[in-house]
């Protein structure tokens, strides 16, 4: 499928699984790709919609403490 080329190899192991799973346990044809279908929705609808927001969101302000130095005196001998 070319579907997998963006699901993880872990994912594809699990759906691997469960499709084995649904395909045992279902015996109906329409109700087995209902359920590989959804299988699928699950992993591949990935929203893009949390990017865009990002783009439009001020940068949040850090405040960045500075350490003062201090200089140790050197005794002249």
């Amino acid at each position: 499928m070319s579907q997998n080329n963006t699901i993880r190899k872990s994912d594809k192991k699990f759906i691997r699984s469960e499709k084995a799973r649904i395909r045992a346990k279902f015996s109906d044809a329409k109700k087995q790709e209902e359920l590989i279908n959804n299988l699928y929705a699950r992993f591949l609808s990935k929203p893009e919609v949390k990017a865009a927001q990002l783009e439009k969101e001020e940068p949040k302000k850090i405040e960045v403490k500075k350490e003062a130095k201090i200089k140790s005196k050197k005794s002249k001998a």
